[in-house]
């Protein structure tokens, strides 16, 4: 499944809009959860996590107005911790959200260039436009320029240029493509990068999986294994995150995900980030991939390595096992 295709596709999609849906009770119930002392971290699971994004705004509008209180700003001072995290990604509107886990990786000492990446490498065009938006409203600067100040060179031309809708491939382009692509690389000592970026960045994901077949006759080995011997680091990253995101975007993402959770330790953000941004657009997809690459569900990898209420509400955004 192509990238571009993935993200329209409704039988993706885990969380969906609550039918019968009245924002006035369900304010009252987060209200009294939070009430007094202790708070019913069940009930906030049960409200947030089964309500879609554009719900919860109005849950957001009716909490507001009947309690003069912010509620996400009320969510913070009541819960901790990683569940706090997670149930406060839950309260931003999606490309707010994006723009600021962005913002997040470039903030302080040392930048986290594999969640730009992510989220670069694997937004459509359109999707990106609406990210530098918000990020421009939400931080009064252009992500492009942040990215370009904050990282080691390329990565800020990940930024939407690619053409994303044109299902059409002009086979002469695409063997020339590939030529291109093996004289930058593996047929000349040290690499054209700047040949790689512009053609891995800007061409549609159809042409280039085309690219791709053919850069495999002329060299006899394929695009990941060129990239893995030619480049290093974050451009090595950020290439093969591209052809990886353009081959199947679902395998990519049960990929970040799992080895979010694999080995010591869990990388909570990557664990967060991943399920809330695809709940309401292909996680059912993203969860069948996984059990046919790991052999084992997602919801069983989370069960194994996070608990309390953190758990139950992954468990509860994720829904049943494929």
């Amino acid at each position: 499944m192509a990238w571009w295709k993935a993200w329209i596709e409704q039988e993706g999609v885990t969380v969906k809009s609550s039918s019968h849906f009245n924002p006035d009770p369900d304010a009252e119930t987060l209200y009294k959860a939070m009430k007094g002392i202790g708070t019913n971290e069940q009930a906030i699971i049960d409200v947030l996590t089964k309500r879609s994004n554009t719900q919860r705004q109005q849950i957001a509008k009716s909490f507001k107005a009947q309690f003069g209180k912010d509620l996400t700003e009320t969510l913070k001072s009541e819960l901790s911790g990683k569940f706090e995290r997670l149930i406060v990604a839950l309260m931003y509107p999606p490309y707010r959200y994006e723009a600021k886990e962005l913002h997040d990786a470039m903030k302080g000492l040392g930048t986290k260039e594999g969640v730009i990446i992510e989220i670069l490498a694997s937004r459509t065009k359109n999707q990106l436009r609406e990210i530098m938006k918000a990020y421009e409203e939400d931080y009064g600067s252009s992500l492009e320029e942040d990215i370009q100040a904050d990282t080691s060179g390329y990565l800020e031309r990940i930024l939407g240029s690619r053409d994303d809708v044109s299902s059409f491939v002009d086979p002469a382009l695409a063997l020339q493509d590939a030529q291109d692509l093996y004289a930058a690389g593996e047929k000349i000592r040290g690499t054209d990068e700047m040949k790689f970026i512009t053609i891995l960045c800007t061409r549609s994901a159809t042409h280039l999986l085309r690219v791709f077949e053919e850069y495999e006759k002329i060299a006899n080995k394929s695009i990941e294994d060129s990239i893995k011997s030619e480049t290093h680091g974050s451009l090595e990253e950020a290439m093969l995150t591209v052809v990886k995101c353009t081959q199947n975007l679902h395998s990519y993402f049960a990929e970040r995900l799992y080895y979010a959770m694999k080995g010591a330790g869990t990388r909570d953000g990557t664990l967060i980030r991943n399920i809330v941004s695809r709940s309401e657009i292909d996680l059912n997809l993203i969860k069948c991939h996984f059990k046919k690459m790991y052999g084992k569900t997602l919801s069983s990898m989370i069960m194994e390595d996070t608990s309390g209420d953190y758990k139950n509400a992954l468990l509860s955004l994720v829904g049943s096992d494929p």
